[in-house]
């Protein structure tokens, strides 16, 4: 199945970007890590693949619980820190919609914001169900829409500094694009994942950071954001981070730290087999 434009985008953002990952959204996206391993009951011996591995943080969790786990991304780098950060799982480069792995060959699949970086999340799912056994589950996590406060700082401040998404970092298809609800995402599982037993809830936390922490990320160009960030030069650059300066101070704390509302929605079900409905 060929690249869509939008996953091509993608790959370039992330190339070779995983330390400037882990040092910035990497811990963000940690918060979710336990929910979504709970949500697709991963215990001990349990055969578990994790898609979009970034760099571990899922794997070594799921590894940390006696799981046996394989892991894969898109981007060598990120397989390249996976693979020393979890020695004992089988780490590999791939990318969605198409995986090396057999029909049925895992008890649990799991992907912590991987479907917000895929072109084709119908595809996608239909291979997550693909490769999860007969009353195996899936369990996935995307971010909300509308983005929470602390989640749209970065774009408000690109907005602000009146800098506009480059004609280069192609947005979703419209029709494969769907609602970042509960009610959507669930949907999507249901429907294109062909799954049952779908569950969705939102998760809601405040992420603790720096403003220099937080602004390391978009400034090496890290994930869509970033391209945007770099994508007119230093001059342009630095008038975002200007920006992003004074926006900042509305989740300051009196120590400097800064408190970021962050929305994301877990999502999960169970494939259907013999016995099932």
């Amino acid at each position: 199945m060929a690249q869509t434009p939008f996953d091509a985008s993608e790959r370039r953002a992330w190339a070779g970007r995983a330390a400037a990952y882990a040092d910035g959204f990497g811990r963000l996206c940690a918060y979710t890590v336990p929910r979504l391993l709970d949500a697709a009951g991963v215990g001990a011996g349990a055969r578990v693949l994790d898609v979009g591995t970034g760099t571990g943080a899922v794997a070594a969790a799921a590894a940390a619980r006696g799981a046996r786990v394989s892991a894969v991304d898109a981007e060598p780098d990120m397989v390249r820190c996976a693979a020393h950060a979890v020695p004992e799982a089988d780490v590999r480069v791939a990318a969605l919609p198409r995986l090396p792995f057999l029909d049925g060959e895992f008890d649990a699949v799991v992907g912590n914001f991987v479907l917000n970086h895929v072109g084709r999340p119908r595809a996608a799912l239909a291979e997550l169900r693909r490769v999860t056994r007969p009353g195996g589950r899936v369990a996935l996590t995307i971010w909300a829409a509308p983005a929470a406060p602390g989640q749209a700082l970065l774009g408000r401040a690109v907005q602000a500094a009146g800098v506009s998404r480059p004609a280069e970092l192609p947005a979703l298809a419209p029709e494969e694009d769907f609602p970042r609800t509960e009610e959507g995402l669930a949907g999507l599982l249901r429907t294109a994942g062909r799954l049952v037993e779908v569950r969705c809830a939102a998760l809601s936390w405040e992420h603790r950071t720096t403003p220099e922490e937080w602004w390391r990320g978009p400034a090496a160009g890290v994930a869509t954001i970033g391209q945007v960030v770099i994508s007119r030069g230093a001059d342009v650059a630095e008038r975002i981070r200007r920006q992003f300066t004074v926006l900042a101070r509305e989740f300051t704390g009196p120590d400097g730290e800064l408190f970021l509302p962050h929305t994301a929605l877990l999502a999960s079900g169970r494939v259907a087999g013999p016995g099932w409905s």
